[in-house]
């Protein structure tokens, strides 16, 4: 990861040992910010959108974008191979989180809509809404 990153900068290592702990989660700036005010970290929210947006173009993140108004967060995807990075999104409407969807399915899904429809899909870009396993728990507890 070190030949890749550039420029380093004190708050940059800071926001990036942020993500790496999180590596796999979904966070978004208002989050890092939030979360960093509550530790003492001082860092505004300009400044972390400065440095994602540079880690973004290092490749050390990837950044999703749901919607056309929807804001975006971030993934600390690290060394990752770019094709193991592709997956499908679920996205609870009552939390908001933003799960990873891997799923063999869904690319057979994927295949047959090319094949049969001439549409590609983008896998990075299509979501399905519903409620996750955790909210479903809590309403129904």
């Amino acid at each position: 990861m070190a030949a890749r990153s550039g420029y380093r900068t004190r708050q940059k290592e800071e926001l990036l040992a942020y993500l790496v702990e999180r590596e796999g989660v979904h966070v978004t700036a208002a989050e890092i910010h939030d979360d960093f005010r509550m530790r003492g970290v001082g860092m505004g929210m300009a400044t972390i959108y400065r440095h994602l947006e540079k880690l973004v173009e290092e490749g050390a993140v990837r950044k999703y974008t749901i919607g056309a108004t929807g804001g975006a967060c971030f993934e600390y995807v690290g060394d990752r191979p770019e094709e193991e990075a592709d997956c499908f999104h679920c996205k609870c409407e009552v939390c908001g989180r933003l799960i990873h969807l891997r799923c063999e399915e869904l690319v057979g899904i994927q295949r047959h809509i090319g094949a049969a429809h001439g549409f590609a899909l983008d896998p990075m870009r299509t979501v399905f809404y519903g409620v996750c396993r955790d909210c479903r728990v809590r309403i129904h507890a």
